[in-house]
């Protein structure tokens, strides 16, 4: 049984979206009413520090990080960073949070204090990139930790995993370059943002991309992690691992079209805690994305940090 920790913050939510936009606080509230349970009473649980502009410009140029931090909202006022992505009074908070969130949980599991950790933050970060905040998310939470842990601990092979339904183009951009930072996504094509070919290999096959046709199911992931995903991640050999665990994969979600269930994100879970526990030590650290039908984000999520906590 491992040591888990869960990383949070109340200012996450603060973060609050226009009417009707579902990536919403009781995306959030319902998760962390979840894990208030019983069962994960064995749970380290942590509030989440603040980012430090030197960590979120590790990942992003100073104008996306002097943009996000600068802008200004009073009253009910949200401020568009794009059709999909705005800011209300509290979210620059929450995103110096969220990212501070998966920061810390890494520190942490470096150190030894836990084996894993999942944080239960909001914006959500895997859209955001290098020069662009899109997708919900204004700061790329997991790519701000992998380059944390490479400049404050010295690690060079620092593998994502990202099994949201979207592809996680912002972490792309980011690692795209740098053959030791490695990226790898499931996800259901065509479907925004548009990218995640195949074909979108990086600089050194250090990104793989398995895109999957709208009505895929569970059998179809598990493929994809067996020939593809964890193949090569075992190859790139990582030092850490992070997960991009975004949830809207899920059959009962709104927003796209893949068929995964509750026990398909269990078992993903399980099995790159296995690669992690050949490979690095048993250092994973988890950090919410999507999922947007209540009901399925919390069973799904109640049932990853589950298989974190029993590997």
């Amino acid at each position: 049984m491992s040591r888990t920790g869960l990383f949070t913050h109340s200012a996450c939510l603060e973060h609050i979206t226009p009417p009707g936009h579902p990536e919403r606080v009781e995306r959030l509230s319902t998760i962390l009413a979840e894990l208030s349970r019983p069962e994960f009473s064995r749970l380290l649980q942590r509030e989440a520090p603040r980012a430090t502009r030197e960590s979120l410009l590790r990942a992003h140029s100073t104008g996306l990080v002097d943009r996000i931090l600068d802008i200004e909202v009073g009253g009910a006022i949200f401020v568009r960073i794009d059709a999909d992505t705005a800011m209300s009074k509290g979210s620059r908070e929450a995103a110096l949070r969220a990212a501070g969130s998966v920061i810390a949980a890494a520190d942490e599991v470096m150190a030894g204090t836990m084996d894993n950790a999942f944080c239960a933050v909001r914006p959500p970060g895997h859209h955001a990139e290098r020069e662009r905040a899109m997708g919900f998310c204004l700061f790329n939470n997991v790519a701000i930790a992998a380059l944390h842990m490479r400049a404050a601990h010295g690690l060079s092979r620092i593998a994502v995993v990202d099994f949201d339904v979207h592809h996680g183009n912002g972490t792309q951009d980011i690692f795209f370059d740098d053959a030791d930072l490695f990226y790898a996504s499931t996800h259901q094509s065509p479907l925004y943002p548009g990218t995640g070919s195949a074909s979108e290999r990086g600089v050194a096959g250090n990104v793989v991309n398995v895109p999957l046709p709208p009505g895929a199911g569970g059998s179809e992931l598990r493929r994809a992690f067996e020939t593809r995903v964890l193949p090569s991640l075992e190859t790139f050999e990582p030092e850490f691992l992070f997960i991009s665990a975004g949830f809207d994969a899920h059959m009962a979600d709104p927003l796209a079209n893949l068929r995964f269930g509750t026990e398909d994100f269990a078992w993903a879970t399980r099995e790159l805690c296995a690669v992690a526990a050949r490979m690095c030590n048993r250092r994973v650290v988890s950090t919410l994305e999507g999922g947007y039908d209540l009901d399925a984000l919390r069973q799904s999520v109640g049932a990853h940090v589950r298989a974190l906590m029993e590997a």
